[in-house]
């Protein structure tokens, strides 16, 4: 009897050992959800109201309410002039915007902050923040290329060239099409100047260490080297765009 009793009070002791030191050594990967995770980066898509970009970005905590951030964002642009047509003379040629003289992206690297407004209840919903950016901008324009006709003297026959786009002595009636994208790479233009970004983010993420949200908001980018975009339309200096964007990424401590 006494060595029964021995077994058992052997086993509840050992179980009740293996228990507790189950609930302090938790594995590495199990960190609990409600624990403040101090590093994170993400990934975004973002499409404005004058084309689309992509965007990294990485930060930390300054405080439980407020982050440090940087990022890295590439951005196209086009003129809300852009209209798409085609020369009706040729069955075979192709679509391209009349009147457009470069193409014209924007590469920006700066840092800010994220000022969380709303944090998200213990049974889920959405985080609110407002996320603020300031930095480098860097305008690329490159000249459009397009395919011109050029009559024989006897006005019998043609010629299709690729020409660097000129308004001057390119028509609606001598265009024969859009010229390779690849044209013109040798003379790109460069626009340095600086930019500023503002906007909300809505987090809606269901796990802590994953993050999954919506932002919206404004770019200003200012360059003192003007860019032209259309023919007879005034060099831009100043660039307003509105976004939306989707973040993807993950929250760390390591």
């Amino acid at each position: 009897m006494r060595q029964i009793i021995f077994t058992l009070s052997l086993l509840v002791f050992t179980a009740g050992g293996y228990y507790a030191r189950g609930q302090y050594e938790a594995p590495p990967d199990s960190t609990p959800e409600n624990v403040l995770l101090e590093k994170q980066w993400s990934l975004g898509a973002m499409l404005h109201t004058n084309g689309w970009g992509i965007k990294l970005r990485r930060g930390h905590n300054v405080t439980a309410l407020r982050q440090f951030q940087w990022e890295i964002e590439f951005s196209t642009y086009k003129s809300s002039k852009e209209l798409r047509t085609i020369n009706p003379y040729f069955s075979d040629s192709r679509s391209y915007f009349y009147g457009k003289l470069n193409y014209v992206w924007f590469l920006r690297g700066g840092v800010g902050q994220q000022q969380i407004l709303n944090r998200k209840p213990y049974w889920g919903g959405v985080q609110l923040s407002w996320i603020y950016y300031g930095g480098f901008s860097l305008g690329i324009t490159k000249p459009v290329y397009l395919y011109i006709i050029h009559l024989s003297p006897g006005y019998n026959d043609y010629e299709v060239r690729e020409e660097k786009y000129n308004p001057d002595i390119h028509y609606l009636d001598n265009i024969y099409g859009r010229g390779s994208f690849l044209a013109g790479f040798s003379k790109i233009g460069l626009h340095p100047g600086v930019y500023v970004k503002t906007g909300l983010d809505f987090e809606f993420g269901v796990k802590n260490r994953q993050i999954s949200s919506l932002e919206v908001g404004g770019i200003f980018d200012y360059s003192p080297i003007p860019a032209a975009i259309m023919a007879y339309n005034p060099k831009q200096s100043f660039f307003l765009t509105l976004y939306v964007s989707v973040m993807f990424g993950k929250r760390y401590n390591n």
